[in-house]
């Protein structure tokens, strides 16, 4: 066995020998794919085009027992391995070549407790199935922005989301967590067991164990004021200028983004997303500035379900485009900051790219910073960048792009960044993950690390290795 923070010797022909995959898929529930099986292709596959990995096999894992018996041989044979939920994570870190993915995507069980307000549902579930089963009973939990992300990965890294200014981030929100660690134990973390496991857990990433299952508080949430606004892209400083004052004065009930795109049939524009929990005329009060700019070439906020809302975004986030993301918290968002964002965004080589701001407001920023892994509670804004196109005969020019915009952003970043928008480790560096907890919460991290996984077996992810 490796000694503590060393990680394991890969193989250097990994799962070559056919015993090994029959050992292990003749004690699974679920299927266990190889290349030229029906279905691989389709199962190794992930939301960014760029990802091409080609795993030796692919666990399509049935419920807990597979779970365990996969991490026990990944272990027991010093096996590559990836976990697999919603597939949605622009590094692509749910697969990788010649190892193991363990692949959540079939575990799709949700239970909601109306009376309760809790859920607890499977790691293979995705936020717009989660949202469906809730939203029957008028329920809801923050869940990101787009409906086809993974409720564990997002939730593991902390969870931006359109209800955080009233209820916080998803893992504000997570009441426990079902944890398949490295020893392959059975751990459930919650605030009264494993309490240190599930500290790490809410916002520590995929660093601890395989999260099989997640239980969540609910809220009343039905109908929002939601929707977006836009303005031509020559309005844009104007724009960003409301914006800021609309984020200064937010009331907990609003949650608001703005973003620099092109619109299909419309051009480059600025365009500002809200969801607003409270009563409408509250909020039409506070968009009244936004709206007396002058007439918009969007707007379609208005009284509308929240599943709706959670949609809106979803188009612009097909699977397959080929994308590549760069982010950072912003201390400030000054008029130098958003002339930088326009001259960048304007020189995007392709239609398809776009950045966007996150305003902080509510309460998030009310939970206590040592409460959860997650860092950035006082942060203003998130700054992502998306550079995204269809050709690969054109990756290095859009990089370039999305490279050369994040760097002219560095003036008004504040450090930090959000683990969830972090791109490949080969690209980002493991100086980036500790900017995003800071040092006190990294050395914590670090000591949890070596506690759940000493050997890095899970270190296809934002990792924080424990050495």
């Amino acid at each position: 066995m490796a000694s503590v923070g060393v990680a394991p010797p890969l193989r250097s022909a990994p799962l070559s020998d056919e015993s090994l995959a029959l050992a292990l898929g003749g004690g699974l529930r679920g299927r266990l794919l190889r290349a030229g099986d029906a279905g691989y292709d389709d199962a190794r596959m992930v939301w960014n085009g760029m990802i091409d990995r080609r795993p030796a096999l692919i666990a399509q894992c049935a419920g807990t027992a597979d779970v365990v018996r996969c991490v026990n041989f990944a272990r027991d044979n010093k096996v590559l391995t990836a976990v697999r939920g919603g597939g949605h994570n622009v590094a692509g870190n749910a697969v990788c070549d010649g190892g193991l993915v363990i692949d959540l995507s079939p575990m799709k069980g949700i239970r909601v407790d109306p009376e309760r307000r809790i859920v607890r549902a499977d790691a293979g579930v995705l936020w717009g199935e989660l949202d469906h089963e809730a939203q029957a009973f008028g329920l809801a939990t923050p869940g990101g922005f787009v409906s086809t992300t993974g409720i564990a990965g997002l939730t593991l890294g902390g969870g931006i989301a359109w209800l955080m200014g009233k209820y916080g981030l998803s893992s504000d929100n997570l009441l426990s967590a079902d944890v398949v660690t490295a020893g392959g134990s059975f751990l459930r973390a919650s605030a009264t067991e494993n309490e240190d496991l599930f500290w790490a857990v809410r916002g520590g990433g995929g660093n601890f164990g395989v999260v099989t299952s997640l239980e969540f508080r609910l809220h009343p949430v039905e109908t929002v004021l939601g929707g977006l606004i836009a303005y031509p892209l020559g309005r844009a400083k104007e724009v960003h200028a409301l914006f800021r004052e609309m984020i200064d004065r937010a009331p907990d009930e609003l949650i608001a983004l703005i973003a620099l795109m092109n619109f299909p049939d419309i051009g480059p524009i600025v365009g500002t997303g809200v969801c607003f929990t409270g009563m409408p005329a509250d909020g039409e009060r506070l968009l009244r500035n936004l709206r007396q700019l002058g007439q918009p070439l969007i707007d379609s906020i208005a009284p509308v379900p929240y599943t709706v809302l959670q949609r809106m975004f979803d188009p612009n986030y097909p699977h397959g485009r080929r994308s590549y993301w760069k982010s950072n918290f912003l201390r400030s968002l000054d008029d130098a900051a958003v002339e930088t964002m326009i001259e960048h965004f304007s020189k995007a080589p392709s239609l398809l790219s776009h950045s966007f701001l996150e305003g902080f407001t509510g309460a998030v920023r009310r939970v206590p910073s040592d409460e959860t892994a997650f860092a950035q509670r006082d942060a203003d804004y998130n700054f992502t960048l998306i550079s995204m196109w269809t050709d690969p005969a054109e990756d290095e020019r859009h990089i370039r792009w999305g490279r050369e915009y994040w760097q002219a952003m560095q003036p008004y970043s504040a450090g930090g960044v959000y683990v969830n928008y972090l791109g490949s480790s080969a690209d980002e560096g493991a100086d980036r993950v500790k900017a995003a907890y800071g040092p006190a919460k990294y050395q914590r991290l670090v000591a949890l690390k070596r506690k759940y996984d000493p050997e890095n077996l899970f270190r296809l992810n934002q990792n924080i290795p424990p050495a």
